[in-house]
């Protein structure tokens, strides 16, 4: 399905935020110091996060705002030293009890960032969850609030 197509249906059955500015964009991609690849730029430019499902604080899949992503082992390890993990991972999306999604700003895939699943109890081993962003999203909308990657 279409990048566009999932945003709607995001739009539509879910809990989005209003939508990041340009200048939102610059301020985030300055202090990170990467930029957002295609499909988080497009998300983020259509809404600056979102629950999916239910609204928080109860939801599963909180993708978070552009000002809450972190150094993946800062949010999890309270660290921001080597020892606690690559600085090259940052949350997206909070899976609750300190557990996210991660992207991997080092490994990317036809321009887009790679998306794992970063459990507290053994960060920073990680779990692969998508190519994409765009494949993150549509996977997680078809999967009726599950951890999809995580069943069989």
């Amino acid at each position: 399905m279409s990048l566009e197509r999932l945003l709607a249906e995001v739009s539509q059955r879910h809990f989005p935020r209003p939508p990041a500015t340009l200048a939102q964009v610059s301020v985030f991609e300055a202090r990170v110091g990467w930029r957002l690849d295609e499909d988080l730029r497009a998300f983020y430019l259509h809404c600056n996060g979102c629950d999916l499902f239910v609204s928080s604080p109860d939801t599963r899949f909180r993708v978070l705002p552009l000002e809450q992503i972190l150094r993946a082992r800062v949010a999890i390890r309270g660290n921001d030293g080597d020892e606690a993990g690559p600085a090259s991972l940052y949350t997206l999306v909070d899976m609750q009890d300190s557990d996210y999604v991660v992207l991997d700003t080092a490994r990317s895939e036809s321009g887009r960032y790679r998306l794992f699943d970063a459990w507290h109890e053994t960060f920073p081993e990680l779990v692969p969850v998508a190519s994409s962003f765009g494949e993150f999203l549509e996977e997680a909308l078809r999967s009726s609030n599950s951890a999809f990657w995580l069943d069989g």
